[in-house]
């Protein structure tokens, strides 16, 4: 079929639209969002992923006073999710003419508050919504013999309680009713999900549908492709439909989410002055209250996780000496930070400056850290740590150093440069994650900064925004003796990740929060003639799913716009279907883990970011890193500061030597980790430890089920 791209241009908003998907789907329906609360953009991609291989095709327009019949010609169907008062006369008259002419109406949740001036449209919706409550909620069936409920069950979900008025019974047929609590005044089987006819058309409206959820919800997904086509007069796809009600994307079944609990404690705010950027309102608005930070027990409450796990703190800044960056374990299973003072606008000359290296360590077997070890200070601006020959690979400004320690007292006695002269003229454009791979090379990322590294007085090529590796010596102390830039990536770049295979993915800032590294640039450059191309995103969007409103972003609002790590499941103490296959994605300015699901596509990777593996409405917390660590279960490092920001400066703001905005709200102390516990874990979470000297033990522990020990044994 012919590649066609038609452009519509409205209100000075260009409207792509790539066809050939939509003339090969089933079912063509356009989606009709906004701005405004229940974020349609990020509603619309949770379905259009769900329902586009299930022959729906989705396509977002946000112009309500572009509508027209002209523009509903092509589509079968037109679903509502926004919230739109009030309607023009055209657009209204337009939606009308397009379902009593045959074509399929399909307003969800907040959609039956739209168009209130238009009694007309209210009818064919069925009813308007009057107001709600909000909790845990089910649905009982009411004509259970209609084809949209074959193989529907009733789910469970976090909701408005949604109470209508202005019902119109005419031609409608209710098919759930709301139930359980709490309850509506007066009503004690609220009608829910209903079907209407209109002239030749059809209506389907269900009130589920507040946040992600209930969009994620594999009950939610199955109701609203049955609908879709109920309404858009399409035959329903019957086979396999009980595999189908449980299973979502990829067939993975996508886990519920815990709630916040009902009676916690309000958080108390402090007014600080025009301080606070706010920069969804422009560059020059600010606001003036600001949260006041909770202690690390406090803040766990304000977290929620997938049903079955639970959070646990091993540390928190009562351990620590600055703000936590970056961590790693060693062959012990102690866990080693790296701590800063200096981020982000006071990289000290050469190098030395306040920062420094910590080991931690859990000596009485509870699961949190009781013992803490200075193992090097003087560093400045460390942000990356991995292991090699009994001593540490750390990233420190524009070096890259090997410090060790040769008397064992966990004190580092030896610096050696390895690498130098990295860019680092803006402090969050540097050199992070670095990391251990199968081939016994290190692996780690370079931001924006144009890099031009020199090794023993050499000068490497020259790179930038990307994965690269390097190679050491077997020598004391070690020498690099190959480095190596991979592929370009779109973006600032802070995240990289190895499958159980060796295969790379990693996440980079600004709307690109997941990618594969298929073909390393040195293929390309043996054939003359040929050059690699910049890597792309391989997720269905960059969008989020935070659980407050709360949420201060610099730019790309409502999605990854500052993603940290792409670490994927490489153990076993998670559910099976998790296993290499799920990566976890840090969205601190969204106060979240995402869990991006890994599907093989082709030679290369697709994913799509359904739920989070953690997610907090404290406007502190700020998970920056998030990795699968020696016991099987995936540790989070929260940077619990209330300004997670670094540029572009506001106004009225000035710019510090490290490119980040001043400002005195930066908090410089606080600095939690916490580990992420399935509570049916196959067998009890337990660090391992590795003796070094028993060669025996390490090749037995190549076929630990936890990769970070496996390649901590072949490591050694």
């Amino acid at each position: 079929m012919k590649l066609s791209l038609i452009t519509f241009l409205w209100s000075g908003i260009v409207f792509a639209q790539l066809w050939s998907p939509c003339l090969s789907a089933e079912v063509k329906v356009l989606f009709l969002g906004d701005q405004k609360k229940h974020r349609p953009e990020l509603r619309y991609a949770i379905l259009k992923s769900a329902l586009e291989n299930h022959g729906i095709a989705l396509t977002y327009l946000e112009d309500i006073k572009g509508l027209s019949e002209e523009v509903l010609k092509p589509y079968d169907g037109l679903l509502v999710y926004a919230n739109i008062d009030s309607i023009e006369e055209g657009p209204a008259q337009a939606i009308i003419n397009f379902v009593e002419q045959g074509g399929g109406f399909v307003p969800v949740h907040c959609a039956s508050y739209c168009f209130r001036n238009s009694p007309e449209l209210i009818a064919v919706t069925g009813a308007q919504f009057l107001r709600h409550g909000t909790g845990d909620m089910t649905t009982q069936l009411g004509d259970d013999e209609h084809e949209i409920l074959k193989g529907y069950q009733p789910f469970t979900s976090w909701d408005e309680t949604y109470l209508h008025h202005k019902h119109n019974e005419e031609n409608r047929l209710v098919l759930e009713y709301r139930t359980g609590q709490p309850q509506t005044e007066g009503n004690d089987r609220e009608p829910w999900t209903w079907v209407r006819t209109q002239g030749k058309g059809r209506v389907f409206y269900t009130a589920w549908g507040h946040d992600e959820r209930t969009w994620n919800q594999p009950g939610f997904q199955y109701l609203m492709e049955r609908g879709i086509r109920w309404a858009c007069q399409a035959k329903q796809r019957e086979e396999d439909i009980p595999k189908r009600v449980q299973s979502s994307r990829s067939e993975f079944e996508i886990p519920e989410m815990t709630s916040l609990p009902k009676d916690l404690k309000p958080f108390e705010y402090v007014d600080v002055g025009p301080k606070i950027p706010n920069y969804a309102a422009g560059r020059g608005k600010t606001l003036n209250l600001m949260q006041q930070p909770v202690s690390a027990t406090e803040s766990m409450l304000h977290q929620v996780t997938p049903v079955g796990f639970h959070v646990e703190l091993y540390a928190d800044e009562s351990m620590f000496e600055g703000k936590v960056i970056s961590m790693n374990w060693d062959h012990l299973g102690r866990l080693w930070v790296c701590e800063t003072i200096d981020y982000p606008n006071e990289l000290a000359p050469k190098n030395h400056g306040r920062d420094q290296i910590r080991i931690l360590s859990d000596t009485d077997g509870d699961n949190k850290a009781d013992l803490a070890v200075k193992f090097c200070d003087g560093l400045s601006i460390p942000t990356a740590i991995t292991f090699f020959r009994g001593g540490a690979i750390v990233q420190n400004g524009t070096q890259t150093l090997y410090l060790k320690d040769h008397n064992g007292d966990d004190v580092c006695d030896e610096r050696t440069v390895l690498i130098s002269e990295w860019a680092l003229n803006d402090t969050h454009g540097g050199v992070s994650n670095l990391r251990y791979g199968l081939d016994n090379w290190f692996y780690g990322m370079q931001g924006y900064n144009t890099s031009s590294p020199m090794i023993e007085g050499t000068r490497q090529q020259s790179f930038r925004m990307g994965f690269f590796r390097f190679q050491l010596t077997n020598t004391d102390p070690p020498r690099v003796s190959k480095l190596e830039f991979l592929r370009s990536t779109t973006n600032n770049t802070w995240g990289i990740g190895l499958s159980e295979e060796g295969l790379l993915f990693g996440s980079t800032a600004n709307r690109a929060p997941s990618f594969f590294m298929p073909i390393a640039n040195r293929y390309y450059e043996r054939v003359k003639g040929w050059s690699p191309e910049t890597l792309s995103m391989i997720s269905d969007t960059h969008l989020f799913h935070p659980i407050t409103e709360k949420v201060r972003q610099v730019d790309h609002h409502g999605g990854y716009t500052a993603a940290a790590g792409h670490a994927l499941y490489t153990a076993r103490q998670y559910p099976k279907s998790w296993w290499n296959r799920t990566a976890f994605v840090c969205g601190p300015t969204g106060k979240l883990v995402g869990t991006f699901v890994l599907s093989a596509d082709g030679a290369g990777f697709r994913s799509t970011n359904p739920f989070n593996l953690l997610a907090s409405n404290d406007e502190w917390t700020a998970p920056i890193m998030a990795e699968v660590g020696p016991d099987g279960n995936v540790w989070v490092l929260d940077w619990y500061n209330y300004i997670v920001q670094h540029n572009p400066t506001p106004e009225g703001f000035q710019t510090g030597k490290g490119a980040a905005y001043e400002t005195d709200l930066r908090d410089k102390k606080f600095g939690r980790v916490y580990r992420v516990v399935y509570d049916q874990e196959t067998q009890p979470s337990q660090i391992v430890s590795l003796n070094a000297e028993d060669v025996e033990s390490l090749v037995a522990q190549l076929s630990s089920p936890t990769m970070f020990v496996r390649l901590s044994a072949q490591r050694l």
